[in-house]
């Protein structure tokens, strides 16, 4: 990242320390067993809101969550930039890593809580290009033979007798099993066995420009502070890639243990509405298939979800239209998060269960029989074919096969005992960011109900906004959608055999149960709203890719697709910037849509570039 002057980012500068108003875990409340011999559900609701212990909080990190440091003018000290883009009333005082260390701890820097059961954010430290220089660190580089003194993508870390980790190691300082990369977290244990931690995030080893991050690279150092700062305020600390910083802010909302008085003293208990520390195995149907538990696992027991990639033939009557258009729903895992109940432990394996559409789990099941319109993508399968046969789904996608007629009668479930709204304060926390920063790209929340055409004109200039904000924007997305994906994180790195465990197994948030629920969830309400809207306008899709759906039309916008015979816009698909609304997402001709079939092709995942084409 470039400590030269760029011109002026019009992002929100952040408070230097920022409270964390408003956001809250839910305690759990007991309901009733489901039937008899079935271990009641437990389930979670909000708890009133607190503000005490968040104050104090943010009055311990008078310097805000983090600071860029570059080289001075002079070339002979450094200086550091705040969250809100000020300079810092002090800088540190050598040119070294140690130096820059101490001296975050030292200015007060750091994050407070978002839970007051929660634990306070390291600070974090953002080295420019010439900061790098400065304090003796190497650049990057792709030739193996530099391993010892660069940085090299492939390693993921400086080597260990580098100068810069052996100073660190002189000055009592420790790094953890991922070594010194481009998020290297320093840390010491004082006397008192306390911690100190400091977080290092180095652009020119790719960290701001890869894993979710695409900022611009010409950024001064004040405008770098501002953007990162905002995202701190608005999301969390970074901590890593985007995927790494929201699964960060699930737990940091949702904390696993808290400390809890006994006769003998002080000892860790469980937070109520929050999963445990210490992981625990999921069903084998879950599982992806280098898991343990599906080694040797027959074909059709596993749990297959995946958004859906789905096109079908166009009817005589579409055929004859002039033009495909493309609607996109915004942040469509993030919407499906609201409220969603999700598991808080380990499956219990049940023999034809009585369905229960309050408890999370997998079941097998036969909803082959149901008779859907074939103008509709299915949604039991991924390609949006129907099923032949029996198979295992998620409690979303069997409550929705209920609520279109199905009888359903499982074989078998694997059934969570205590689930709540998990993810709710996440999905809160990240609406907010994402709605305020729309905000600061002229977009409000209410201007597509206002003005739709308005709304469209600002949709459609986005793409000529800020350079800053909208790397902001794309941040926040990429951590919504980065986030669910955690869930399910597979084995990565050289030498990793099928059926072996992997560190992320031992997370208390690995379940890609979560995960299947959340696409199932975003799943069922587009096609419970492709279905209002069929039933509506008569409209139907003729492809969809994940949550991008594409329509006949009679010309090419969005409004060509929405607007009712009266005039009104429709409120099957409502149009506007909340996530699960949609948003335009192209046009194109219809003879186009028409070679892209012929072809085998997929118009959903070609109609955004052919209108930006048609546009040029």
């Amino acid at each position: 990242m470039a400590a030269a002057a760029a011109p002026t980012a019009a992002v929100p500068a952040a408070a230097p320390a920022p409270a964390a108003a408003s956001r809250r875990a839910a305690p759990a409340r007991p309901a009733a067993a489901a039937r008899r011999g079935r271990p009641a559900v437990k389930k979670v609701s909000a708890a009133p809101a607190v503000s005490d212990w968040e104050a104090a909080a943010a009055a311990r990190f008078p310097g805000g969550p983090l600071a860029v440091v570059d080289a001075a003018p002079d070339g002979k000290t450094l200086t550091a930039y705040l969250a809100d883009g000020r300079p810092a009333p002090t800088a540190p005082g050598t040119r070294t890593v140690v130096g820059v260390v101490e001296w975050a701890l030292g200015a007060g820097l750091g994050s407070a809580r978002l839970h007051r059961f929660g634990k306070d954010g390291d600070p974090l430290v953002v080295l420019t290009d010439a900061a790098l220089a400065a304090i003796g660190l190497p650049p990057m580089s792709n030739e193996e033979r530099h391993e010892k003194t660069h940085y090299v993508p492939r390693t993921g870390a400086l080597h260990p007798s580098h100068r810069a980790v052996k100073a660190l190691g002189k000055a009592g300082w420790e790094l953890t099993k991922r070594g010194f990369g481009p998020w290297a977290r320093i840390f010491r244990r004082p006397e008192d066995g306390s911690r100190e931690c400091v977080q290092l995030c180095i652009p020119a080893w790719r960290a701001l420009s890869s894993d979710g991050w695409s900022l611009p690279a010409d950024l001064s150092a004040p405008q770098l502070a501002a953007l990162l700062g905002t995202y701190a305020s608005r999301v969390i600390t970074p901590r890593g890639t985007t995927s790494v910083s929201g699964l960060e802010l699930v737990t940091a909302l949702r904390p696993p243990t808290r400390a809890q008085r006994t006769e003998a003293g002080y000892v860790s208990g469980p937070v109520e509405g929050s999963r445990p520390a210490k992981g625990f195995d999921p069903a084998p149907p879950e599982v992806p298939d280098m898991h343990p538990l599906a080694q040797g696992r027959q074909a059709g027991e596993e749990l297959v979800t995946e958004a859906w990639n789905w096109h079908r033939p166009l009817t005589p009557g579409e055929e004859q239209m002039p033009f495909a258009v493309g609607l996109d729903v915004n942040t469509a895992f993030l919407a499906a998060a609201a409220r969603l109940n999700l598991p808080l432990c380990g499956p219990v394996l049940e023999e034809r269960p009585a369905f229960d559409r309050r408890i999370p789990g997998s079941w097998y099941a036969d909803v082959s029989g149901l008779q859907l319109d074939p103008l509709l993508p299915n949604p039991f399968t991924q390609d949006g074919s129907a099923p032949q046969g029996p198979a295992w789904y998620s409690t979303a996608k069997l409550a929705y096969a209920v609520e279109l007629g199905a009888d359903i009668r499982p074989e078998r479930a694997w059934l969570r005992t205590e689930s709540g709204p998990y993810l709710d304060p996440w999905h809160k926390r990240l609406r907010q960011a994402y709605l305020d920063t729309m905000a600061d790209l002229g977009v409000s929340g209410d201007l597509a109900e206002t003005d739709p055409v308005a709304f469209l004109d600002a949709m459609a200039g986005l793409k000529q906004g800020d350079e800053a904000l909208l790397a902001l924007l794309g941040a926040i997305k990429q951590t919504a959608k980065g986030t669910v994906g955690k869930f399910r994180e597979k084995a990565r790195g050289v030498g990793y055999r099928p059926g072996e465990r992997w560190p992320a197994l031992e997370r208390g948030t690995w379940d890609p149960l979560i995960r299947v629920l959340v696409v199932d969830t975003a799943t069922v309400n587009l096609h419970r709203k492709l279905r209002r809207l069929q039933a509506e306008l008569g409209t139907a899709p003729i492809a969809v890719l994940s949550d991008c759906a594409v329509f006949p039309a009679t010309g090419p916008t969005a409004l060509d697709v929405l607007t009712r015979p009266d005039g009104a816009l429709t409120t099957a698909l409502r149009l506007g910037v909340s996530p699960g609304h949609v948003k335009f997402e192209g046009a194109t001709p219809m003879s186009q849509v028409q070679q892209w079939l012929a072809d085998g092709a997929n118009p959903a995942s070609l109609i955004k570039a052919a209108d930006r084409d048609r546009e040029e």
